[in-house]
């Protein structure tokens, strides 16, 4: 006899697969390269703005090398060059630093009224005294420090009047000079070895320039060195076009603080004007920190509160001048990088480097882009960094069609319009994003409620640009009598793509009428139905619903015999095997809005010219007078 198979108990029991999903595996890479740079960074913060100075220098080191200089004393004179400019401008802030110092105590006393009067203030309001006096007992209170509440006052016989309270005064002992050295020279030091390990950085990336990037080449792209050097060709260009436009947009903005400052009154303007050109570098923070010395002089120098006033406001109004017009459009131009990169950026080379990654946050995001746009397994930082939209116009319009959003969708035309007439506009973004319509319900993943979303977002986009003149309105005029059929197939958006060539031909005055394709047909077999047509336009966005085109327009021409047929097969490609069947099936094929309005405005004249003709010739000859 069998033994029955025994109980699975839960310790027993089959368990999942422990092993990740393939889409959390490619994190760990992204995981890796974000550790690497945080903990690397002692050696990878030096070895960046070392490169970042090298492509600041490489213009001045290849013109030295031109006009004759070797190489390596071509790098020597150009790393002098960039140290004595350091040191010459540390040496002027430093002197000017020493000079401010000594006139501080003659400002000492107008700060000192000022601290004094905003204090009386706020002790005679009370208001900011009682906040801090909150704030301060719930901090003891949250960490355990506050004592308890003192008891209730008891009634004692009072102190003798001759007993006074001692005061007690605490002073720190003063520090050795010993002390002192030790405090400030080890900072000192290690600054100077960080710009020491910068300077030979920079000056070996120069002298080995062209077989660093050689290696970098074979390591990075052997296989297609074509890439791999355009890739390093425009993240130098991108660099030092960053560089040289940072720069000057700085330099300006010194100019412009030191005026203002001197206009004002404010002690040693070109001091201020030089620390805030340089302090700008830093994204966001930097004319902050620039301007807290000089507001902090026009609160000591002037009694009175209009020279800061004035100092804050030239402040704000010169850096909403310059960062919210000049840059925008001056690094959206050239650049390629969006608003939100330089913010994205910021935050997380600040969060990996600290204050220096901050500095060096827009130089690394445009390496990113580059590097976005010619790797293509990377091609998600330039979507995400990069100021190229990230959808395609035909895209964009297809997500407003499926939220129903005309509204947006004709806001985005209208930029569209500027530049281009509405029938390209039709041609190369409406009609293209119903073909991802269409396409979508040939897939499956289109239901009709969606389907009737769209059709509606159509019908409100070409009534919100009605207005829009299609090129030049001049050559518009009325054709009367000129009747157009446009009939929109039994896909579930080709009677939208006909609606967009009723709107163009009614634009050019012509009697167009939209129907779809079963509408049509019983119009058809209805002679008292509809008047006349001279041109019928069948139109599809699905190719494989061509075969369908010769016998409803069979039908048709049973109808309105006289009448000229076009079948349009919106974006497809015409080939010899197309022509012939449309040929042999009487009707003529066209694939864009551009060709279908021509075609049909030809077909109408020449159907005019040819009416007037027949009236002429039907027309009796006039009787020659009598001759008396």
């Amino acid at each position: 006899m069998p033994l029955a198979p025994a109980p699975t108990t839960a310790d027993q029991a089959p368990r999942p697969s422990a092993r990740l999903p393939l889409r959390y595996l490619s994190l760990v890479p992204a995981a890796i390269v974000i550790a690497g740079l945080y903990f690397g960074r002692p050696v990878l913060l030096p070895l960046a703005v070392a490169v970042l100075l090298a492509f600041a220098l490489a213009p001045l080191v290849g013109w030295l090398r031109r006009i004759g200089t070797g190489r390596a004393l071509s790098v020597m004179i150009a790393a002098s060059l960039s140290v004595a400019v350091m040191i010459a401008v540390g040496f002027f802030i430093a002197s000017k630093t020493v000079e401010l110092a000594d006139e501080l105590p003659r400002y000492q006393s107008t700060l000192i009224e000022k601290v004094q009067s905003l204090r009386g203030t706020t002790l005679e309001t009370g208001a900011v005294e009682r906040v801090f006096s909150l704030l301060k007992n719930l901090r003891e209170q949250v960490s355990g420090t506050g004592r308890a509440p003192a008891p209730p006052p008891r009634t004692a016989e009072p102190a003798p009047s001759d007993q006074k309270p001692v005061q007690v005064e605490i002073k720190e002992p003063e520090l050795a000079p010993i002390q002192i050295a030790a405090t400030v020279i080890p900072p000192i030091i290690e600054f100077i070895v960080i710009v020491g390990i910068i300077v030979i950085f920079m000056i070996f990336i120069l002298l080995h320039k062209e077989d660093i990037r050689d290696r970098f080449i074979r390591l990075a792209g052997p296989l297609d060195i074509q890439r791999t050097t355009l890739f390093l060709d425009d993240a130098a260009e991108l660099l030092g076009r960053y560089l040289l436009s940072q720069t000057a947009i700085n330099a300006l903005f010194g100019a412009c603080i030191t005026l203002g400052l001197w206009i004002i009154g404010i002690p040693s303007p070109l001091l201020w004007g030089l620390n805030v050109a340089i302090l700008r570098f830093i994204p966001y923070f930097g004319v902050p920190l620039a301007a807290v010395v000089p507001v902090l002089l026009a609160l000591s120098v002037d009694p009175g509160w209009t020279m800061a006033l004035a100092t804050i406001a030239f402040f704000v109004v010169i850096e909403l001048i310059v960062g919210q017009a000049i840059e925008p459009w001056w690094f959206g131009r050239r650049m390629g990088l969006s608003s939100l990169a330089v913010v994205i950026a910021a935050a997380f080379w600040t969060l990996i480097w600290g204050p220096f990654g901050l500095l060096l946050s827009t130089p690394l995001t445009v390496c990113l882009v580059v590097l976005g746009r010619h790797v293509e397994h990377l091609r998600f930082l330039d979507v995400l960094l990069g100021d190229q939209p990230p959808l395609a116009a035909e895209e964009a319009l297809y997500t407003r069609m499926l939220g129903d959003d005309a509204d947006q969708a004709a806001t985005e035309a209208e930029g569209f319009l500027k530049e281009y007439s509405l029938c390209r506009y039709y041609d190369e973004v409406v009609l293209k994003a119903l073909a991802i319509g269409q396409a979508d319900f040939n897939r499956g993943v289109l239901d009709d409620d969606r389907a009737e979303k769209i059709r509606n977002t159509t019908r409100l986009l070409i009534d919100n640009l009605s207005d829009v003149e299609n090129g030049d309105a001049a050559t518009a005029h009325t054709r009367p009598g000129c009747a157009v059929l446009c009939i929109g197939g039994r896909g579930p958006l080709d009677d939208g793509a006909a609606a967009l060539l009723v709107h163009l031909l009614q634009k050019e005055g012509v009697d167009a009428k939209l129907m779809i394709e079963h509408e049509a047909s019983a119009a058809a077999r209805d002679a008292t139905s509809i008047a006349s047509f001279k041109v019928m336009c069948l139109c599809y966005l699905d190719a494989g619903n061509l075969s369908r085109a010769r016998y409803v327009l069979r039908r048709l021409k049973h109808r309105f015999a006289d009448a000229v047929a076009f079948a349009a097969v919106w974006g497809s490609r015409t080939d010899s095997a197309l022509d012939a069947a449309s040929a042999s099936a009487g009707y003529t094929l066209i694939t864009s809005l551009q060709g279908a309005v021509e075609s049909i405005l030809t077909s109408l004249d020449r159907n005019s010219t040819e009416s007037a003709a027949r009236a002429a010739e039907s027309k009796p000859p006039a009787r020659a007078p009598a001759v008396a």
